[in-house]
């Protein structure tokens, strides 16, 4: 399949889709300069491995270490802009129903006009009370030049630390991210699985399910990974650049 041409029996099944689900990952963040879990730390923080910091044993080892390093997270993604795969993933929206389900903790579907049906692994704008669940407002950090450390706020109704509004590693999902998913997987004729290594359960049960209940399975990725056997198209290009010319062959006339 051309890096800018989608198949033609691909784009078939998406111009015939009445359900669509794009199920997004780190890959199609990385894009807009979003690092992942996968790429070193740089300035402040190249001397931490990511993955220890996004842990409950971090958090309750040092706390204004793991929320300094949340707000410069938030920070960083505010800084970036949604790319042409966010927006493309908009405009489809407009003219088909489609879900979006991603993996990804930043805002930038939103940002591009997207409404997420479900957000697997949290999000960096929703902190909530590491004690009562609380929802809590956090303003970002401004851009500044980060610190190691910073106290995170106090919960409104219990005065407990408000803690990052995403699932660490050893956290289940919640409940309702997960329901909203399957739902949507569940029902999907097309799902686009976009930016996303397949290493991560059980987020990467999804694809395997969506084809098990009939669905036709794309792969947008630039190289294979753990998900490919399951895809019924794999489109080896960035999301930045299949999405639009997916969505573009997709419109209606005059759309």
């Amino acid at each position: 399949m051309s890096p800018i041409e989608p198949d033609p029996v691909l784009l078939d099944a998406a111009r015939t889709a009445d359900r669509v689900v794009v199920f997004s990952g780190a890959g199609m963040s990385a894009e807009s300069g979003v690092p992942t879990f996968r790429d070193a730390l740089t300035g402040l923080w190249q001397r931490f491995d990511p993955t220890e910091l996004a842990t409950p044993q971090a958090w309750e080892r040092d706390r204004e270490l793991v929320w300094a390093w949340y707000q410069w997270r938030s920070a960083l993604v505010r800084r970036v802009q949604p790319n042409a795969g966010h927006r493309a993933v908009a405009d489809w929206a407009r003219f088909a129903e489609l879900a979006v389900v991603t993996q990804n903790v930043d805002d930038l579907h939103e940002r591009a006009g997207s409404d997420v049906a479900s957000h697997l692994h949290g999000s960096l704008f929703a902190p909530r009370c590491s004690a009562c669940g609380t929802a809590a407002h956090v303003d970002v950090m401004p851009d500044r030049v980060p610190v190691e450390r910073l106290s995170p706020p106090e919960c409104a109704a219990c005065g407990e630390a408000v803690r990052p509004g995403v699932v660490w590693f050893g956290e289940p999902l919640p409940r309702a991210a997960w329901d909203a998913a399957e739902d949507a997987v569940e029902g999907c004729d097309l799902m686009v699985v976009v930016g996303t290594s397949g290493m991560v359960y059980p987020a990467a049960e999804l694809p395997a399910r969506a084809a098990a209940s009939g669905a036709t399975v794309l792969e947008i990725n630039p190289e294979p990974t753990e998900l490919t056997a399951v895809a019924t198209h794999c489109w080896r290009a960035t999301a930045a650049k299949a999405l639009p010319a997916l969505v573009a062959a997709c419109a209606p006339a005059g759309g």
